[in-house]
């Protein structure tokens, strides 16, 4: 048994992000723990064509480890991913991590005021407090589609890419038109024979505006970190701005939807194509989808849209609503992540015996996102309603770091036992922030992965990021129940 501090449950960005800031306030007895042989999270398991993030590389960076070096404003997957490397070098931080570790259960021990982790191989890890930051996107997830065992052509999921496997000439089904399919899209087109892509609801498209950095930039940014900054600043107020349009209904979410419906008008030329890509919800409902090759694409002579729904998987491809039977010889599955708004990623008990599942079934709540009631010494990253709809998520993952940063440091200089956020503190906070979200647009009758099926928002945050941080700037003991 492996015995510490803090325990780290994940070595994406925020897990890792966590230790450095641990380190910095002086906190060296911590243990990351990571299922994979690597680190990196969702960029190293998303290796698919054409991955890349749809924010600007200088924002969605760490603020305390700016990398003047970036190749282009939205770099691939493969760049963020050696940022990440070169984060963990610079930081020293691999002797901490724990590879192959992957957790299967977390307990809370009310008598010494510990948690243990279990992981798959036998391990158990003991900790005084735990930090789950193994993040919303990390487990890939298939559709429920009658019929997807019959099969029997390859399969292949976005965020698990099988790299052997040769597209070329083959005919492709795509299911899914969201963030990863538009960018898989216009490069399966480039190589299949065909590519069918099967769309159950269009996105807005916005003009991604993609170019290299020139090299007069990247050395005056090695030269002057004042203007990276500078430069990451006006960034951030631009996103910033956006949430006007997307997170509420406003003359701004009209104008958004004018740019939206130009760029489609102006890349588009077949009129049924572009009433098949119009969407029937109001921008923001769902995620932007910032691509300029997604529609070219769609137009190629090898690819074709279908928005009949898919009745069934058949052994030869894909049968929809009309009676046709599209043959394939792969089926790309751009279908996302299983995202736990009703349910934990593996059991979590608190005190006395209660299951955080069991407490989330009607959906997840938490205290400014980072702490649930009953579960001491626990803090989350990426938790309830701390998903941003404009801007970098990283941004808001910096504020609950050193959130919790500053609640470990008084665990350990008050020499505490337990730290336990207060019920009625974290109920009057819900309740305000779901009379806030009954404002948003995501709240406003469109369907998406923020909801759960009763229509219960645990994902997103709704206010600017600047509020965000706000809330979260300082860390008040008199919301805890303390013992030591």
């Amino acid at each position: 048994m492996t015995t510490g501090t803090v325990l780290i449950i994940g070595a994406g960005f925020a897990g890792l992000g966590t230790a450095i800031r641990l380190r910095q306030a002086g906190i060296d007895d911590f243990v990351v723990l990571e299922r994979a042989s690597d680190v990196g999270g969702t960029w190293r398991d998303n290796t698919y064509p054409g991955a890349a993030c749809d924010v600007p590389s200088p924002l969605y960076s760490l603020s305390y480890a700016p990398n003047p070096g970036w190749s282009r404003a939205y770099s691939g997957g493969a760049e963020i991913l050696d940022y990440i490397r070169s984060v963990v070098a610079e930081f020293d931080l691999r002797p901490h991590i724990r590879f192959g570790a992957n957790v299967t259960g977390l307990s809370f021990e009310e008598g010494s005021g510990t948690w243990t982790a279990r992981t798959e191989d036998g391990r158990r890890f003991t900790a005084r407090a735990v930090v789950l930051a193994s993040g919303p996107l990390a487990n890939a997830s298939l559709p429920d589609i009658p019929g997807i065992e019959s099969y029997t052509g390859h399969k292949i999921h976005s965020a698990r890419w099988d790299h052997d496997y040769d597209m070329t000439g083959k005919r492709i089904a795509v299911i899914g038109t969201g963030a990863s399919a538009v960018q898989i899209i216009p490069r399966l087109v480039e190589q299949a024979r065909t590519v069918r892509v099967f769309q159950r609801t269009p996105g807005w498209v916005m003009p991604r505006l993609d170019h290299g950095y020139p090299g007069w930039l990247t050395k005056l940014f090695r030269r002057r970190p004042a203007v990276q900054h500078a430069y990451r600043a006006a960034l951030f107020w631009a996103h910033e701005v956006m949430a006007l349009g997307l997170v509420w209904n406003s003359p701004f979410t009209t104008a958004l939807q004018a740019v939206a419906r130009a760029h489609l008008r102006l890349t588009v030329r077949d009129s049924w194509l572009r009433r098949q890509l119009t969407p029937d919800f109001r921008i923001g409902c769902k995620r932007v989808l910032m691509t300029s090759d997604y529609y070219p694409a769609l137009q190629r002579e090898n690819c074709k849209l279908i928005t009949w729904p898919i009745a069934t998987l058949a052994p030869n491809g894909i049968r929809t609503a009309d009676g046709i039977e599209h043959e394939v010889d792969c089926i790309v599955f751009a279908t996302g992540f299983e995202v736990h708004k009703t349910s934990t990623p593996y059991p979590i008990t608190g005190r006395g015996g209660r299951v955080l599942a069991e407490e989330w079934s009607t959906g997840a709540r938490a205290y400014k996102s980072v702490s649930v009631a009953g579960y001491p010494n626990l803090f989350l990253t990426f938790g309830p309603n701390s998903g941003p709809g404009h801007n970098s998520v990283l941004v808001y993952n910096e504020s609950q770091v050193d959130y919790i940063v500053r609640a470990i440091t008084l665990l350990r200089d008050r020499n505490l036992r337990t730290m336990d956020v207060r019920a009625d503190i974290q109920d009057a906070f819900n309740a305000e922030l779901h009379r806030k979200l009954a404002r948003t647009t995501w709240n406003s009758g469109c369907r998406s992965w923020y909801l759960t099926e009763e229509g219960f928002n645990a994902a997103m945050y709704p206010g600017f990021a600047v509020q965000y941080a706000r809330e979260l700037a300082a860390f008040d003991a008199d919301d805890y129940h303390l013992s030591g």
